[in-house]
C-alpha cells in the first residue's frame, strides 16, 4: 500500500497569492438558519453528553475533508495559489487489496446486489492495479482538505484525467451533497473579496469559479453584469443575524461556501465552542 512520499511543496507567487489569503479558514458548516429578511428561525440549545464512554468523548475534532477531483493539478492550485492553503505531504499510486477493501467494499458489494460490473458504477480497480489513487493534503488555518484523484495506471500522477465521469449536476439541493465552507475575515470587504476570487481563478484559466449574486439573474452575461454590492448575501433574522454568505462554485465544480460570522451570531459561535470545550475538559 505504501508508496515513498514526494516533498512538500509550498504554493507559488506568494505576492499574488496574498490577495486572497483571507479565505483560509475552516469550514464552519452550512447555513445556520434563514438566508432571507423574511424567512423564520429560531435558537436551539446544544445537547451535549458528558458521558466518558459516549462516541462524542472518544473524538477530538475534524481532521480533514475530501474531495475527488478530476484534475489534481488545477484544484491543487486553487486551493493553494489561490486561496492560500499549504501542502502538508502528498501521496500516491495507492493499490492493492487493502486498500480496495478498505476504501470500496460496500460499492463492491452493491454492484453485486444489483448484478452489474462494479465499473459501471464508479468502482475503479485498485486491487488489481488498474486503477491508482494518489492524494495531497492542504493545511488552512484549522482544518486540512484532502485532494483525492482515481486515475488508469497508464495516467500519470496530478494529470487531468481521472478514472470516472465526474459529477454534471451540483445542486446543493440533492441529498448528500456537501460543500467545504471557508471563514472570512472580519476585516476584509467581502463584495470585493468575490470580485477578486473570480478575477483570480479566470486569469488561471479556472473557468467554473463562479459565485452566485443575491439578485436574479438568468444567463451567465446577466450574472457578470450585476453590480458588486450584489456578491453578499447578508442575514439580519436572529439566531442568523451577522451571518454573511455566498455560494459559489470551484475549479472541479465543487460547491463551496465562504462566509463571515459577524455580531451576534459570532457570540453564538463562540458561546458554543466555549461550552463544547468545558464539556470536553470536564470528561
Amino acid at each position: 500500500m505504501s508508496r515513498d512520499q514526494k516533498p512538500a511543496t509550498q504554493p507559488d507567487d506568494p505576492e499574488r497569492r496574498a490577495i486572497l489569503r483571507a479565505a483560509g479558514g475552516v469550514a464552519i458548516g452550512g447555513i445556520a438558519a434563514a438566508l432571507a429578511g423574511d424567512a423564520t428561525a429560531s435558537a436551539h440549545t446544544p445537547v451535549a453528553t458528558g458521558d466518558p464512554g459516549s462516541l462524542g468523548a472518544r473524538l477530538q475534532g475534524v481532521q480533514h475533508f475530501g474531495l475527488t477531483v478530476q484534475n489534481m493539478e488545477r484544484a491543487y492550485e486553487f486551493y493553494t495559489a489561490v486561496l492560500g492553503g499549504t501542502e502538508v505531504f502528498r501521496h500516491g499510486d495507492f493499490q492493492g487489496d487493502a486498500v480496495q477493501n478498505t476504501l470500496l467494499a460496500d460499492q463492491e458489494i452493491l454492484a453485486n446486489q444489483l448484478g452489474v460490473n462494479p465499473r459501471t458504477i464508479g468502482v475503479p480497480d485498485l486491487r488489481d492495479g488498474a486503477q491508482r489513487l494518489d492524494v495531497r493534503f492542504i493545511q488552512f488555518d484549522n482544518v486540512v482538505i484532502e485532494l483525492l484523484q482515481y486515475r488508469d495506471a497508464d495516467q500519470p500522477m496530478g494529470g487531468p484525467k481521472a478514472f470516472a465521469e465526474p459529477v454534471e449536476h451540483m445542486s446543493p439541493a440533492f441529498p448528500r451533497m456537501m460543500h467545504i465552507c471557508f471563514y472570512v475575515r472580519d476585516d476584509v470587504d467581502f463584495n470585493q473579496f468575490i470580485a477578486d476570487l473570480e478575477a483570480e481563478s479566470e486569469r488561471r484559466g479556472m473557468t467554473q469559479v463562479r459565485a452566485n449574486r443575491i439578485i436574479r439573474v438568468s444567463t451567465e452575461d446577466e450574472r457578470k453584469a450585476a453590480p458588486q454590492s450584489a456578491n453578499t448575501n447578508k442575514v439580519t433574522v436572529a439566531p442568523s443575524d451577522g451571518w454573511e454568505l455566498i455560494y459559489c462554485k470551484g475549479p472541479e465544480g465543487e460547491q463551496l461556501e465562504f462566509v463571515k460570522a459577524l455580531g451576534s451570531v459570532k457570540k453564538r459561535f463562540a458561546d458554543a465552542l466555549a461550552a463544547h470545550l468545558q464539556l470536553a475538559s470536564a470528561k
